[in-house]
């Protein structure tokens, strides 16, 4: 009986730990590949020097657009990296992820609509499924700052949810509109049909 009981003892601390780090490995998502692929075919990854990739989170977006990124490029990343959303979540796990996808990042703790980089730094911004999570001004001073932080001539690539902050509004002509009131030239708009929208801007001369 005082072996039976052992065993079911050391059975229970093992799946308790085994369910721990279940839940602590990466990555606790499942990768929608089509989505990044098609962001990354209207974006001109493959001649980046420098790159920010803006609410990265656990590192969906860099594992996303990782096989269109160049080794040259030096890739940054930035997210509140809020641990209450996802178990987990922060620098560490959006490294570790990025690194099993084959790129490197240098992610930073901050706030989206406050980068904490100095102008004219990267020559592409990405946002990837983050713009619906902020509210219509956070949104707004987001774009703002991606422009801000972009190389002139730069690009911002947006991935964006068909949930706009007015509900009554075209996906596709909200999300064109916040990134052209952010100073950027829209170049492409692509409403996909699974109702994600792709938006590239370009940064003034």
């Amino acid at each position: 009986m005082i072996a039976v009981t052992l065993v079911l003892f050391l059975w229970g601390g093992a799946t308790v730990r085994s369910a721990a780090t279940s839940l602590l490995s990466p990555p606790p998502w499942v990768l929608d590949r089509e989505k990044y692929d098609a962001l990354a075919a209207e974006i001109p990854l493959s001649e980046s020097e420098r790159m920010l990739d803006i609410g990265c989170g656990t590192g969906r977006s860099l594992v996303g657009l990782a096989p269109a990124i160049p080794e040259r490029c030096s890739l940054l990343a930035v997210d509140v990296f809020d641990d209450r959303i996802i178990l987990g979540n922060g620098p560490q796990l959006a490294s570790r992820n990025a690194r099993l996808a084959g790129v490197e990042v240098t992610p930073m703790r901050g706030d989206a609509a406050r980068i904490p980089l100095e102008e004219d730094t990267v020559d592409i911004v990405t946002l990837c499924r983050v713009l619906h999570d902020l509210s219509a001004t956070d949104a707004r001073e987001t774009l703002t700052e991606a422009r801000r932080v972009c190389t002139p001539g730069g690009t911002v690539g947006v991935l964006a949810l068909p949930y706009p902050h007015d509900e009554d509004a075209s996906p596709a002509t909200y999300w064109s509109e916040l990134v052209a009131d952010a100073g950027l030239t829209v170049s492409t708009v692509v409403e996909r049909e699974d109702g994600y929208v792709i938006v590239v801007g370009t940064a003034p001369e």
